[in-house]
């Protein structure tokens, strides 16, 4: 199975239609009008096959195997799967503003939603206790996340993913993951200055990496790349905790995942109930 299955390769399909010269329908392979245009359909198909090569699995000997469709899930739960992807520098308050999340969304609601919260730390001590802070190991606690968030989402949960994430490709491989399903996806910013999260440094992490004791370090000698146009953006320098949570909630109605609910109606008794007098 490659990334999405069938559902992929449906897409690259589609997506190679519509580039003239590259669709399989063209009997002749006809030349295109331009040099420029040659490019771009060679670059899509390459582009396209690296990607799908990167991600195919080691064995030809497993089927994926269906069960209880998404929307037996979702209505059982009560609401559509999402996931919140929490970035920011460390310190950033990435951890406080998704357990108060959580917190609002479980014990705060007329009913509680089904949440399941993931933060870096923590996966660290199991799914990810294999991994370092290289740039290559990043990439790969970025992919596992990903693809546990979808899971969880396509269960029907509220995922709140929490990792610094530093690279944007990283990031927008875990949307990537979450957008071929089809399953909603927020990227959330959890934003502060380098000067107000290393003032804070609970861990006492920007002091060990000043002092050279940690390498590689995000925000002193690692790169953070700082998301472009996040679906949400909490300034933690600006907002307090309370304040932040309400701003991802608002954007989380927007997304739309709450389902219309019915009543159920009686099903005919086989026979018709007598009433007794008093």
């Amino acid at each position: 199975r490659r990334w999405c299955g069938r559902e992929r390769e449906r897409e690259r399909e589609n997506s190679l239609d519509k580039i003239p010269g590259t669709c399989p329908s063209d009997t002749a392979m006809a030349p295109l009008a331009s040099v420029g245009r040659l490019a771009f359909a060679a670059a899509a198909v390459v582009a396209s096959l690296c990607v799908e090569q990167s991600l195919a699995v080691k064995s030809d000997n497993i089927k994926y195997h269906e069960g209880l469709s998404r929307e037996d899930k979702w209505k059982a739960v009560g609401h559509k799967g999402i996931t919140l992807w929490m970035t920011g520098l460390s310190g950033s308050g990435k951890s406080t503003v998704s357990v108060a999340l959580e917190q609002a969304l479980v014990t705060n609601q007329p009913r509680p939603y089904f949440v399941y919260r993931l933060d870096g730390d923590n996966l660290r001590f199991g799914l990810n206790r294999d991994l370092g802070f290289s740039p290559e190991d990043r990439k790969e606690n970025v992919r596992r996340v990903a693809e546990v968030s979808k899971l969880f989402a396509e269960a029907g949960a509220i995922v709140i993913a929490g990792l610094i994430s530093p690279y944007a490709a990283d990031r927008a491989y875990a949307r990537e993951v979450h957008a071929n399903s089809s399953l909603p996806f927020l990227e959330v910013f959890i934003d502060a200055p380098l000067e107000v999260v290393e003032s804070r440094d609970v861990k006492g992490l920007y002091k060990k990496a000043r002092a050279g004791q940690i390498k590689g370090f995000t925000g002193i000698d690692a790169p953070y790349e700082k998301p472009e146009n996040p679906e949400v953006h909490v300034r933690t320098d600006q907002n307090t905790v309370t304040q932040g949570v309400n701003i991802i909630l608002e954007q989380l109605d927007k997304a739309g995942i709450h389902l219309p609910r019915t009543f159920r109606p009686l099903d005919e008794p086989t026979e018709e109930p007598q009433c007794k007098s008093a």
